[in-house]
């Protein structure tokens, strides 16, 4: 028979005693989540299916993200945003109990409440899909088999809206104009952001950018490593080829930009604030409603930059340049009208 003893005033210590098995122990906050814990095991032990979990009782959910990070995060393309997001985790009191303890009702608790601060819908999947990858690696790989996925049967929030936000031509001068005092001590900063416009690249993808993959003679940037895993070459316009021309470029080559991600992530809405407040100064009234306002974002850029090159690429041309594997992507940028597609049929013809 399990024994339940009051440890303190909110917890409540079972142990379990059977020949044939290692002793076994938990805590929990009731004396109801001890009982039924207790009686699950109890009956996988008589059914001859219990599994021991004890290795997961004595391992904090802050120590098994510690060593997800170590082992699982760094060959993951997105490290640098998982790696963010672990730390986050490790600071939330869920992560000083046991894996044992956590349960699918404090996920749920913990997505209602990032819903109250106004987090994105998106933001909150990816934050519980963190923790049941996390489950997963520590049943399949570190021999807690027997560990259930308290994410398995929450419900989790839906993705969120595709971002729609792109930057008009005004909009883009302001911005850019305001870098070089948004990131003084950042080299190249308003370069960075002239490619960011002129070629779509992602934020991973043009700071990995190193001098030797700049093929200057016949226009395009080179990437070996991009988020679908295939490398592709980045066609570079006249304004992006004029931009790296005018950048100093060291003789023992190394990477184009030298700022972490955190840095240029937090410079976007810091420039856009920044540029409203100047045209503020310069015309003596406030800034136009909904200028650089918004859901304005480092992946903004990118739209813009899709949003502008459809008009000139064919849809084929575009899911080259931007890495897209289909063309899905690609069409919903390009919007085409019957008069321009007549143009182009009596263009052919001539």
């Amino acid at each position: 028979m399990a024994s339940i003893t009051k440890r303190g005033e909110l917890q409540w210590q079972v142990k379990i005693r059977r020949k044939g098995y290692p002793p076994q122990s938990a805590t929990f906050n009731t004396r109801a989540e001890a009982e039924k814990w207790a009686r699950s095991v109890e009956s996988d032990m008589d059914k001859g299916t219990y599994v021991d979990n004890s290795e997961a009782q004595r391992t904090s959910l802050y120590e098994a993200l510690a060593r997800y990070l170590r082992e699982v995060t760094p060959r993951k393309k997105g490290h640098y945003a998982e790696t963010k997001r672990i730390e986050r985790w490790q600071k939330h009191s869920l992560a000083k109990c046991s894996l044992v303890a956590v349960r699918g009702k404090d996920l749920a608790e913990f997505r209602d409440a990032r819903r109250a601060e106004g987090k994105a819908e998106n933001t909150i999947r990816l934050d519980i899909a963190l923790i049941s990858a996390l489950y997963e690696t520590a049943r399949r790989d570190w021999g807690m088999e027997g560990l259930p996925n308290p994410a398995r049967m929450l419900r989790l929030p839906a993705g969120s809206r595709k971002r729609d936000r792109s930057l008009t031509a005004d909009e883009q001068a302001a911005f850019l104009a305001a870098i070089p005092t948004t990131m003084p001590r950042t080299p190249n900063a308003q370069a960075l952001f002239i490619l960011a416009l002129e070629t779509g690249m992602r934020q991973s993808e043009l700071l990995g950018i190193e001098w030797e993959d700049i093929d200057l003679a016949r226009r395009f940037i080179h990437l070996s490593d991009t988020k679908s895993g295939d490398p592709r070459d980045v066609p570079l316009s006249p304004k992006a080829l004029q931009t790296i021309q005018a950048m100093p470029r060291p003789i023992d080559g190394g990477r184009v930009f030298d700022v972490t991600q955190d840095r240029l992530t937090r410079a976007v809405p810091q420039a856009c604030k920044r540029a409203r407040a100047t045209y503020e100064q310069q015309h003596g009234q406030p800034a136009p409603s909904g200028w650089l306002e918004g859901e304005i974002v480092f992946h903004t850029l990118r739209h813009t930059a899709a949003t502008r090159w459809a008009s000139v690429l064919a849809a084929q041309e575009l899911a080259k340049m931007f890495g897209w594997k289909t063309l899905q992507m690609a069409l919903r940028y390009y919007h085409p009208t019957g008069e321009s597609l007549a143009d182009k049929l009596h263009a052919a013809a001539a």
